[in-house]
């Protein structure tokens, strides 16, 4: 086997860790926004008069549970392409 650079070696990592993370990044917030949504329509099948400010709730809480899918997604891209750690390094 040959000697890998270290360049090469921080770069392979690093995409293996932002594959990683960029299926963590999209499960966890799709599991806890199923959840959301459950006890939502639980709510609103318990007292339909609620229903207009369940909805609005909602809507606020799966925008903020999204974001930070968002934030995964943008700090996996800056490490993929703009690495910061190659520049650190080397």
């Amino acid at each position: 086997m040959t000697e890998m650079d270290p360049g090469t070696l921080i770069t392979l990592v690093t995409i293996i860790i932002s594959g990683l993370g960029m299926v963590i990044g999209a499960i966890t917030p799709a599991i806890v926004e199923g959840r959301a949504v459950e006890k939502a329509l639980d709510s609103i099948a318990r007292q339909p008069d609620s229903a207009g400010d369940l909805r609005t709730t909602l809507l606020i809480a799966m925008a903020l549970l999204e974001s930070t899918a968002i934030y995964v997604l943008l700090v996996q891209l800056i490490l993929l392409f703009a690495n910061p750690l190659l520049d650190r390094f080397f």
